[in-house]
């Protein structure tokens, strides 16, 4: 059974940094991608990055300048890395297995399988 458990959101000053985790069990993660996506209040999900096991990754423009995607196989995990954080960050940050075609990264009705999200809130 699939399982990604999120972790690492919580509360922080605009400008400020986070790391977000997910672990993943249940599956061949090293030859998984994985995808962050997030949900702002009152918003749909928008698609934040991934990681393909040959470490090839992909941003939305938006946000490449800012956020970085990694993965350790070692230990089932990938780790999002927000700097200059905004209050338009503010959101619920889920990991999810990504789609076998890159071309599918933002068609994130297509996703099986999701964590549960952790909650980022960026405010002064």
């Amino acid at each position: 059974e699939v399982h990604l458990v999120e972790s690492g959101g919580g509360s922080v000053q605009p400008g400020g940094s986070l790391r977000l985790s997910c672990v993943a069990s249940g599956f061949t993660f090293a030859n998984s991608g994985m995808t962050w996506a997030r949900q702002a209040p009152g918003k749909g999900l928008e698609w934040v990055s991934a990681i393909y096991g040959d470490g090839t990754r992909y941003y939305p423009p938006s946000l490449k300048d800012r956020f970085t995607i990694s993965r350790d196989n070692a230990k089932n995990t990938v780790y999002l890395q927000m700097n200059s954080l905004k209050p338009e960050d503010t959101a619920v940050y889920y990991c999810a297995i990504a789609p076998d075609n890159f071309r599918h990264l933002g068609m994130l009705d297509e996703y099986e399988y999701w964590g549960q999200g952790t909650q980022v809130t960026v405010s002064s």
